[in-house]
């Protein structure tokens, strides 16, 4: 972990799961349960059946119900309590989760708001290491007259090699929009911002006792059945090596 983004979520340690995360301003199990009934409609046809069941314990045992990771279709899906309106998303894809296309659905659908956060060290040195990565996509009900769900975006990346910055939509009043000139561009939107951002929201994702509140479940989506593409399983021990962590 570099110094610049010291305090991510278990200090890192399941990343790529959690290097992207998902968030929904709904009930853990209220989410699950729409969840899965979206994807029964999209399954059942497939002869895939889709589970909901209850996850006790702490954080890390909670996530470790969505393991071993998988290199084909997305099998395991967990949903996630925390401690204030908001209800965090990961799945088991052994390149992270991939919660962009799930959770605008889901906001559009729902009419509710949803978040997609993305926390990545840029650690690339040579062929080896991560590309960074500071991402805050705002996603929410259907607008008249609006296609997309996308209501706020701001991001900086290293694309390639270069670090681009991103936004749409209108800022937020607590937005420090004056940062989005620096004229380092990967200073326009750093970690410290993001969570200060999400301070704003009522979140807290990189703080572990943030989740899983006393007396409180996750619920975690399992499909099983004939999955068109079934890849090789990873353990995080594997999925990490594999992506240079």
């Amino acid at each position: 972990m570099t110094q610049e983004m010291k305090g991510l979520l278990l200090e890192d340690r399941w990343a790529p799961v959690t290097s992207t995360m998902g968030f929904l301003e709904l009930g853990a199990e209220q989410a699950a349960q729409a969840f899965a009934t979206w994807h029964r409609e999209l399954m059942t046809p497939r002869g895939i059946s889709v589970e909901v069941l209850p996850v006790t314990g702490t954080l890390e045992q909670a996530l470790s119900s969505l393991l071993p990771l998988s290199g084909g279709e997305t099998q395991r899906h967990l949903f996630i309590p925390t401690h204030s309106a908001w209800t965090a998303y990961v799945e088991n894809g052994w390149t992270g989760t991939d919660a962009a296309s799930p959770l605008r659905y889901m906001a559009r659908w729902l009419s509710i708001r949803c978040l997609r956060v993305v926390a990545v060290p840029h650690t690339l040195r040579g062929d080896r290491g991560r590309y960074g990565a500071v991402m805050l996509d705002v996603y929410g009900p259907k607008q008249p007259g609006k296609i997309s769900s996308t209501v706020r975006v701001v991001e900086a990346a290293n694309d390639g090699g270069r670090w681009v910055f991103v936004q749409s939509g209108e800022p937020f009043p607590f937005e420090q929009v004056e940062q989005y000139q620096a004229r380092r561009v990967r200073d326009r939107f750093t970690f410290e911002m993001l969570k200060d951002y999400l301070r704003h929201l009522g979140l807290s994702p990189f703080e572990e006792d943030f989740y899983m509140p006393p007396g409180s479940r996750a619920w975690l989506i399992q499909k099983t059945g004939p999955f068109d593409t079934f890849g090789r399983e990873y353990t995080l021990e594997e999925a990490r090596a594999a992506r240079v962590l």
